[in-house]
């Protein structure tokens, strides 16, 4: 196996383990919105992962230096821009996804914010990059797929299901900007001023829409913890090392495999139920999801 295949599989591996952590994480957030606010919820989700962060950053450093390496400084030129992008398109992403799980269910979440991976190719249009046809018909199965999964009676769409789909489009340009950034620079600091700066955005927005009581505060912890912990800090730290070395597409598609592992959690731990309209809806769904990672072969008329 080549240097190049063993990275590509190192990263694989991330992603797999990111999406299971995310899938997860669904139960985490909804179950946390029971207590606090949906960027209270964030901010503390955010500083706790910022901790953790700093600290795996120090030892990361340190080692660089026993080995005769320097380090990327924090305050580089490169990480700065780029996180304080990154983390203010997270913020965008994560505030409207903790807002609509509000009113709507982890295992709907789950597949709603999934269509980011349908929605990354439509970006490319903005950058000169070519829409196939192939594209615009994953486009379509995806929205027949939420319409299923969200729409009712009289064609009026649910408040969370709405600021969820909002969430995909941001969770999109999230992957876009991560994939500009990340090969340039340490992905641990990337990540840490990205969450430094999604944490800032997301403490502005609670002062002054949210109040908070420290009991409210105590019974979040558990969900705050994993969610801060394993979701931001491992999860998205995982994924800026892993796009420096995988395409794109492929780590785009291992990490939709999180939208199945929030719906089993969510029926299994929290009782969450479907209907045969939602089921359905979530299999249109996952057929456009892989339908746009599939790449179909062009057949070139022989010239003489």
């Amino acid at each position: 196996m080549d240097v190049q295949k063993k990275k590509e599989t190192k990263s694989a591996a991330l992603l797999s383990i990111t999406a299971l952590i995310w899938g997860v994480a669904f139960i985490f957030q909804r179950t946390g919105m029971e207590h606090i606010g949906p960027f209270a919820f964030n901010f503390f989700r955010c500083l706790i992962c910022t901790i953790f962060l700093f600290l795996v950053s120090r030892i990361t450093d340190r080692r660089f230096i026993k080995a005769g390496a320097k380090p990327t400084k924090l305050m580089d030129r490169t990480v700065i821009i780029g996180g304080v992008i990154i983390g203010t398109v997270l913020f965008l992403a994560m505030g409207t996804q903790q807002v609509g799980m509000v009113t709507t269910t982890a295992a709907k979440s789950g597949f709603i914010t999934t269509m980011y991976i349908v929605l990354v190719p439509l970006m490319g249009i903005f950058y000169g990059r070519k829409t196939t046809v192939k594209t615009w018909v994953c486009v379509v199965v995806a929205c027949i797929g939420l319409y299923l999964l969200s729409i009712k009676n009289g064609f009026t769409i649910e408040k969370g299901d709405f600021f969820v789909f909002l969430s995909a489009i941001f969770f999109g340009l999230q992957i876009v900007v991560v994939d500009i950034f990340a090969p340039k620079t340490d992905p641990i600091k990337l990540s840490l001023v990205e969450f430094i700066t999604s944490g800032i955005l997301a403490l502005i927005v609670m002062l002054f829409k949210e109040n908070i009581t420290l009991d409210a505060l105590q019974a979040a912890i558990p969900s705050l913890i994993f969610t801060g912990l394993f979701s931001s800090g491992i999860g998205f730290t995982f994924q800026m090392i892993a796009q420096r070395n995988i395409q794109p597409s492929i780590a785009s598609l291992i990490m939709s495999s999180e939208s199945v592992i929030s719906m089993i959690a969510g029926v299994m731990i929290l009782g969450e139920s479907m209907t045969g309209r939602e089921y359905l809806g979530s299999l249109f769904m996952v057929i456009a999801i892989l339908l746009a990672q599939i790449e179909i072969p062009v057949r070139y008329k022989k010239t003489a």
